[in-house]
């Protein structure tokens, strides 16, 4: 059977020309920069419900490691950045789903949120996402290369070739790094820089009660907000305005504080009313709370924000159907097929080019009953019969085949970062529970088995989606296929042996939150894990039927109304659901990408490529470097006598003392305006 023609194109380094791709070297210096991005994506996805695509900062460190160090090749970087990204996608996935194991009906999920579950969910997600990308990359990446553009697949192609030809592209990112590290020891280690300068009003205020406006001055927020840009970040701190400068002033003078505290013994918050503390410090004496704006945000702009979410991903996936179905059907039409066959027929022929050598279909066939038969026998997989894991692991191979092939064409269309990943596990979450429901098995034991399925789709999904952008890459840059995807297998296991431990790590409560008997950091104000909040009130509410609709379904509708008026429903639901302290700083980032495009504009400069501005590369150090911070800091915090050592280095009562409350917030704001001053004035440095 004679395969399709390939459309006329001529790689970088041509298919006659073999130079070193598949080393140690490249393999090792990407699994560590999987390692560092992924869990620097686990915190800052814990966070702020957000990732930041790995695939162009890798490949701008892996030139200049390269360069400097390492001597490698364009083909080595290529596989350097390929086995890194693997890491935010894994991380993202994880992220997103796994947390709400905590979150179910009872604690009936809380055992399996432990590293081996964590660990086993990852890799079998991430390898299903890798494994069934393999018979596609020819009909999506090879055949519709003139209609796929892959956006950051295509960028970082771009950063590949520039970096081969000559340019000093990772030294800006490096500063950035710098700068972040310097203002993060500041403020993480010797608290120079207050962390959440805070302005609110009394609920004694007679006209706005309980209004509050917060800032996490963080670099990493910043930076993000530069990157993801005004639009996007306008949206969110437009959810977050609504929440904490609308609903809980409304709330705060309608709603009595024991209602509200019956509220947070309901949902678990207070163990009952003659009980101090809580969210927001209840006093059962004069049945007030210290912090009236804290404890309406935990009993009921957080469900309100959930139903937001929620219909905010369901619309988002409806809005995609034609995609999908479009995006299925072409993906496995006749000529997909046989084109499928033509290349597993050739495989390890002299007749196949270097450029066209992927792994074998038999791989993805027996790789998938192999996991399958994993999901089954495995301890760290719940279910309470075979039938059960049975039932879980057909549903995984099903749901992962059909998403895995719809986030790859999505994600061609649209990139990676608008790719509707959360709308695809809700719509997998949703699917499985009516099935569970279907066969009889319904209440909270059957919570952790839905939620599996759905983490391990979502982690599929994400890394399908990355997947698809490397590979395009190395289709653009000449790369051997079958060398991507076993960096993409090895880039999936190293990443989640890191991942896991992460999350499990930053869940370590530190002594001030146990002091407030919270045992989990992840769901409190430290890590909020908006999506994993999300997945498991859909999960209780699809089978245990115990959610206060009434909440869920004023936030669904708020939603409907934003995309009414064409905003993105889900980042204004996402706004909705973070504290205001989230997005307010992610939206000055987002306000100095505004401003520094419209002096361009009015200069008249024309910026090719975006990504490899002086910004975006700055932008990107700041991300980086105060997400890693913030995680070593949270590491180092585990051991409590190092936590003790480093709380003894504050400078913060000497300052309050000096400066007083409003002067210590008031010299925060001042730093973090400095920091956004540094970023602007880097961004206008253009090359």
């Amino acid at each position: 059977m004679t395969p399709d023609p390939i459309p006329a194109h001529k790689p970088f380094v041509p298919a006659s020309e073999s130079p070193a791709e598949f080393t140690l070297k490249a393999i090792i210096t990407g699994a560590v920069f999987g390692v560092l991005f992924g869990a620097a994506t686990v915190y800052l996805s814990l966070k702020a419900g957000l990732s930041v695509s790995a695939s162009i900062p890798i490949a701008v460190l892996a030139i200049s490691l390269g360069r400097r160090f390492l001597n490698t090749t364009i083909l080595e970087n290529n596989i350097i950045q390929t086995t890194g990204s693997a890491g935010e996608s894994i991380a993202s996935g994880v992220v997103f789903t796994m947390p709400g194991f905590l979150f179910l009906t009872g604690g009936s999920g809380a055992d399996f949120f432990n590293y081996w579950t964590i660990l086993t969910l990852a890799i079998l997600g991430g390898l299903i996402g890798t494994l069934m990308m393999i018979p596609l990359r020819r009909s999506l990446i090879v055949q519709e290369h003139g209609t796929l553009p892959y956006p950051e697949g295509t960028a970082c192609a771009s950063v590949l070739i520039a970096g081969e030809k000559g340019g000093d592209f990772a030294k800006t990112a490096y500063q950035g790094l710098g700068v972040a590290l310097f203002y993060a020891l500041l403020q993480k280690v010797l608290h120079v820089i207050a962390e959440v300068p805070v302005w609110a009003t009394k609920q004694a205020n007679r006209y706005f009660p309980s209004a509050q406006v917060a800032g996490e001055i963080t670099p990493e927020y910043l930076g993000v907000g530069y990157i993801i840009g005004f639009r996007i970040s306008a949206v969110l701190v437009g959810g977050g305005i609504l929440a904490w400068l609308a609903l809980i002033p409304l709330l705060a003078s309608v709603v009595p504080g024991d209602t509200i505290a019956l509220q947070l013994q309901k949902l678990g918050y207070l163990d009952n009313l003659q009980t101090a503390g809580g969210p927001g410090g209840w006093n059962p004496a004069t049945h007030t709370f210290s912090d009236a704006a804290a404890a309406i945000y935990r009993a009921y702009i957080r469900q309100i924000g959930a139903g937001a979410v929620t219909a905010g991903g369901f619309m988002t996936l409806i809005k995609t159907i034609p995609t999908i179905v479009s995006s299925f059907r072409q993906s496995f039409s006749k000529s997909s097929i046989n084109a499928i066959e033509s290349e597993d027929a050739l495989s390890g022929s002299n007749r196949v080019p270097r450029t066209e050598q992927d792994l074998s279909v038999r791989i993805v066939v027996i790789g998938s009953i192999i996991l399958a038969a994993l999901m089954v026998v495995l301890p760290q997989i719940p279910g309470d019969s075979l039938l059960t894991k049975l039932l879980i692991a057909v549903l995984v191979i099903v749901f992962g085949f059909f998403f895995v092939t719809v986030a790859s064409r999505i994600v061609g269309l649209i990139g990676s970062s608008s790719s509707p990943v959360s709308g695809m596990t809700i719509a997998t979450i949703m699917g499985t529970a009516l099935v569970f429901i279907a066969v009889g098995l319904t209440g909270k034991v059957y919570e952790p088995a839905v939620l599996v399925v759905g983490s391990m789709i979502c982690v599929a999904a994400a890394n399908a989606g990355g997947t698809s952008q490397d590979l395009k890459t190395g289709y653009l840059v000449g790369a051997t296929p079958k060398y991507q995807q076993m960096a993409l297998f090895i880039g999936v296991i190293v990443s989640s042996l890191v991942v896991g431990a992460t999350v499990r790590v930053l869940d370590t409560p530190t002594p001030d939150l146990l002091a407030q008997g919270i045992t989990h950091a992840i769901g409190s104000d430290k890590f909020p894990a908006p999506q994993g909040t999300l997945m498991a009130t859909l999960i209780k509410g699809l089978l245990s039927f115990n959610l206060d609709w009434q909440f869920v379904l004023v936030g669904a509708f708020m939603a409907f109304v934003f995309e009414l008026c064409g905003v993105s429903a889900l980042a204004f639901a996402v706004g909705l659901y973070l504290p205001l302290s989230t997005t307010l700083p992610i939206f000055v980032g987002g306000l100095m990408k505004a401003i520094v495009d419209w002096n361009a504009k009015r200069k008249g400069i024309v910026e090719e490529d975006a990504d490899l501005g002086k910004g975006n590369l700055f932008a990107t150090g700041l991300v980086a470097g105060g997400a890693l911070a913030g995680v070593a800091v949270a590491l180092l915090s585990v051991n409590e006598s190092i936590y003790n050592g480093l709380s003894s280095l504050t400078l913060e009562p000497a300052l309050g003392r000096a400066l007083g409350e409003g002067g210590y917030m008031l010299l925060g704001a001042l730093s973090f305006a400095g920091l956004a001053g540094i970023l602007w004035r880097v961004a206008e440095s253009r090359r």
